[in-house]
């Protein structure tokens, strides 16, 4: 019997990049799963998590390419329902990865009941093919889809200003809140784990008179949609504390930026003296919301990916030392992905990808596998899934037992 039964199976976790967005000046429909050929090595990538010990994965069901006029056909998410069974690798389905059908406008209602519809019709298909738990994302990273999409005019729907940008987080949290309710009229004990980047944003030096509106992106605005859809601001969406379920705090090196009036803040470099410790930032998190948490995507890029893990991991230990809830770590992508813009490999997964005979092979990097399995120990995790990895819930009393035995405290340096 478990002292700390922890919700997932692993600690550990990991994920695919599974954007589908229209994208660019072109507004050419992209789809990530096929430029990193997770589509073609599903089975193979699902074992490799497996051998990897890890046993909960991100997965997209992309709501472009299945929905048809509101008319749903789930079959093209099937190699992947069946690549996860054979390796015993539960999903969070992401049902919304930037990308929505073309024929709905993400402002109007329209979009909300069809989004509910198919949430309801994906919670449908999968629930009785896939073991549970059951978890889902419906809305990936609300905060910065709104920012890409409604800002900066990256992708549909191709808005350029702050106000719009508002506006379309709004509606992404409207629908977030009408597909979290849906999933659960199908699956009552389905678990909703809400993605969005966890930041801080400091003002230039030479611009003390910016100080207050970076203070305001760091303490309200990267928490509006999580406190839209807990019912705490913008109740006529329908929120409610039951349905922050989850709380998935993305964490990147640019994740710490100074202000800009216009476009992307710029990244604090490595050294910066206004970096703040990645535990204190879980921290504010933490006490918002009092949820369990996950940190829903990390990684670093090149050759310092192993570097990025152990800092991760040492604050994320400093927190668990704290008393917070993190019930796991999402080491994301497990295979490579090409820069949006540029088209060139990032070098942040788990494994890279070099193109062969027509194909991408996945090339595990080993520095990064090798700190994996160093923190799978210390941690008393399992370095391979064993023949039924579900029959006993995780111990997350090894994980707080490590943190004080380690004696975890947060570094500013951390990055």
């Amino acid at each position: 019997m478990a002292r700390h039964p922890g919700i997932f199976p692993t600690f550990f976790l990991s994920g695919f990049e599974c954007s589908n967005f229209l994208w660019g000046e072109d507004c050419v429909r992209r789809n990530l799963v096929a430029e990193t050929a997770h589509d073609r090595h599903a089975a193979a990538d699902y074992q490799m998590l497996a051998r990897l010990g890890i046993a909960v994965a991100r997965e997209g069901i992309p709501w472009p390419l299945v929905d048809r006029a509101g008319q749903c056909d789930f079959s093209l998410i099937d190699p992947y329902i069946a690549a996860m069974n054979a390796a015993q690798v539960l999903p969070v389905w992401d049902l919304c990865h930037y990308g929505y059908p073309d024929d709905l406008d993400p402002f109007s209602d329209a979009f909300v009941a069809r989004f509910a519809a198919y949430c309801r019709a994906a919670a449908g298909y999968v629930l009785p093919r896939v073991r549970g738990p059951h978890f889902f994302t419906p809305v990936n990273e609300i905060t910065f889809f709104s920012y890409c999409a409604g800002e900066w005019g990256w992708a549909a729907p191709y808005r350029r200003s702050r106000a719009e940008r508002m506006r379309l987080r709004v509606a992404l949290c409207r629908a977030a809140i009408a597909g979290a309710r849906a999933i659960r009229e199908v699956d009552p004990q389905a678990r909703l784990v809400h993605i969005d980047p966890l930041v801080r944003v400091v003002a230039p030096r030479d611009r003390p008179d910016q100080a207050e509106a970076a203070r305001h992106e760091t303490e309200a605005d990267t928490f509006l949609a999580w406190d839209i859809i807990a019912g705490r601001a913008h109740p006529e969406c329908g929120g409610a504390p039951e349905l922050l379920d989850i709380v998935g705090a993305n964490v990147y090196s640019f994740g710490q930026m100074e202000y800009r009036e216009s476009g992307p803040h710029a990244p604090l470099p490595p050294g910066d003296e206004r970096i703040a410790p990645l535990c204190d930032m879980l921290g504010t998190v933490w006490e918002r919301y009092r949820r369990p948490m996950i940190i829903g995507e990390t990684s670093g890029l090149g050759h310092g990916r192993a570097d990025w893990l152990r800092d991760v991991m040492g604050e994320s230990l400093a927190a668990v030392r704290r008393g917070m809830d993190l019930q796991g770590i999402c080491l994301f992508p497990a295979v490579d992905m090409p820069d949006w813009h540029t088209g060139e490999w990032v070098k942040n997964g788990i494994c890279d990808l070099a193109e062969q005979d027509g194909d991408l092979k996945r090339v595990p990097h080993q520095p990064y596998v090798d700190e994996l399995r160093r923190w799978q120990k210390a941690l008393n995790r399992v370095t391979e899934l064993d023949a039924d990895p579900f029959s006993d819930p995780v111990e997350l009393q090894d994980v707080v037992d490590a943190a004080h035995r380690l004696d975890a405290q947060p570094d500013k340096d951390w990055h």
